[in-house]
């Protein structure tokens, strides 16, 4: 089985078999996460951008651990000359690692870098493919990450305001026909506030995927 663990706003761990991959770890910053960088133990930070709720405390945790952050190639790169380990990647690209590989989506959003792109990732973890959709919109092409990769788990924004809101999360689901869907990006501040039930409710009149809600703090278990 996979671990996925939530952290509030768009912060996961994926767990298993003494590897950990960790998304967007904004964590000592993040009112809604009760753990801190200094409780995580990560080999590999995918960062999907720089803005500061994602790019949260990833320089704490490559650092101290030596873990390897995957990113765009410009973030990867502002990340070398800090000193930190990287694997330079760009959108459309695909590459094998120990647990599997990451292929690196597009998503409409701010790199928050100059001359950078935000991005998505679908990994393959030992056994499952999991799509994180970074902060983006709702585009055509999420259909085509669907068709291209049979998703297990897909973790999409809902805040709406800075990315998609119930409505279009829901039709990205509809594209991405993954078995279980988590919601991300979402009560983290005011202006993002929603109810995650509403979500649920709807992705599961309009689709065949299971909806699982996540407290932070709260894990799910992947099974086969």
């Amino acid at each position: 089985m996979t671990k996925v663990t939530f952290y509030g706003h768009a912060c996961f761990t994926l767990e298993k078999e003494g590897t950990t991959i960790i998304f967007d770890p904004f964590l000592d910053g993040n009112p809604l996460s009760p753990s801190k960088s200094e409780d995580i133990k990560a080999d590999y930070i995918l960062l999907t951008h720089w803005h500061v709720d994602h790019l949260g405390d990833t320089f704490k945790i490559a650092k101290k651990q030596g873990a390897t952050v995957v990113s765009t190639f410009e973030m990867a790169k502002a990340c070398e000359a800090r000193g930190m380990k990287a694997h330079t990647m760009h959108l459309g690209g695909k590459h094998s690692f120990d647990f599997g590989y990451v292929r690196v989506t597009p998503a409409f959003h701010g790199s928050g870098i100059p001359g950078g792109h935000a991005c998505g990732f679908i990994v393959k973890f030992f056994d499952h493919i999991i799509y994180h959709t970074g902060d983006t919109c709702l585009f055509s092409d999420m259909k085509l990450m669907g068709e291209l990769e049979k998703v297990d788990l897909a973790m999409v924004p809902i805040g709406d305001n800075f990315t998609m809101g119930i409505s279009d999360a829901t039709m990205a689901v509809e594209m991405i026909n993954p078995k279980v869907v988590i919601p991300m990006h979402y009560n983290t501040f005011p202006v993002i506030e929603c109810d995650p039930q509403d979500f649920k409710a709807e992705v599961e009149k309009a689709t065949e995927s299971q909806a699982v809600i996540l407290a932070p703090g709260e894990s799910y278990h992947l099974s086969l």
